[in-house]
């Protein structure tokens, strides 16, 4: 053989054992990854169910607390809302007005802040 054929052939053979040792360790991965999977699954599966039930408990909890006394019953008026949303806008704005000054590097601030 000549030495540009030895070379292609050694190239061939490298790659050849390179290729088959990454499918060997794909294959050893998916082995893994189905032997770990029915208790993944059922770990995920639980914690869905628990994540539901606290849904549902905030959501039950949600309902009473808008039909207890006191509250108008159905529905809140929406100027009462509005008012509300008003307060926490403003209650807002104060803390983030006392909130101290960046330094020079720090994040650029908006328009009204000094």
């Amino acid at each position: 053989m000549s030495a540009p054929q030895s070379l292609a052939m050694a190239a061939m053979n490298r790659l050849a054992a390179r290729l088959g040792s990454g499918l060997a360790d794909a294959a050893a991965s998916l082995a893994v990854l189905a032997q770990d999977a029915p208790a993944r699954v059922q770990q995920e599966l639980s914690l869905f169910w628990e994540e539901v039930a606290m849904e549902a408990e905030r959501i039950e909890n949600d309902r009473s607390a808008a039909a207890a006394p006191g509250r108008g019953g159905t529905a809140d008026d929406p100027q009462e809302r509005i008012d509300a949303l008003r307060a926490k806008v403003a209650e807002l704005t104060r803390r983030l007005d006392q909130v101290p000054a960046a330094t020079p590097d720090g994040p650029p601030r908006s328009p009204g802040q000094a």
